[in-house]
């Protein structure tokens, strides 16, 4: 019997297994984090989370080089099947990352500029500025 999924086998986690779920996103944020960085941002938070139950999550919250906060959602997917990695972030994901970013804005004196930016890991790394708005 056939699945769909992907072509190629999984990589092998330190454990000699194959990685779990957490720890090839882990990887993918690793990479978005040094990407990222390479391109002169700057980190200033990980895994944010709103308290409580039904909130959001930020993966990465940079600062670029002109001052702008940056909350940065990272998506990864094993094969472009189902469109992809970048397919994956619909409207009540977006939703979520909004609501983290108010959260997170909350705790400042005074809210910086702000842009919300999607990197895509698969085969390559993708950058893509200013993904989507608060509305």
């Amino acid at each position: 019997m056939k699945f769909l999924g992907r072509s190629k086998p999984a990589p092998e986690s330190s454990t000699g297994t194959a990685p779990t779920t957490r720890e090839r996103g882990n990887a993918a944020e690793d990479r978005a984090l040094a990407y990222l960085e390479a391109q002169g941002l700057r980190a200033v938070a990980r895994n944010y989370r709103t308290p409580g139950r039904g909130g959001g999550e930020i993966d990465l919250v940079m600062r670029d080089p002109g001052g702008t906060l940056v909350f940065v959602e990272v998506r990864s997917r094993g094969t472009a099947a189902f469109g992809g990695a970048g397919a994956s972030i619909g409207a009540v994901k977006q939703r979520r990352i909004v609501l983290a970013a108010r959260h997170y804005l909350l705790r400042l004196p005074s809210p910086p500029p702000c842009r919300f930016d999607v990197v895509l890991v698969e085969d390559t790394v993708q950058w893509l500025q200013a993904a989507f708005d608060a509305q």
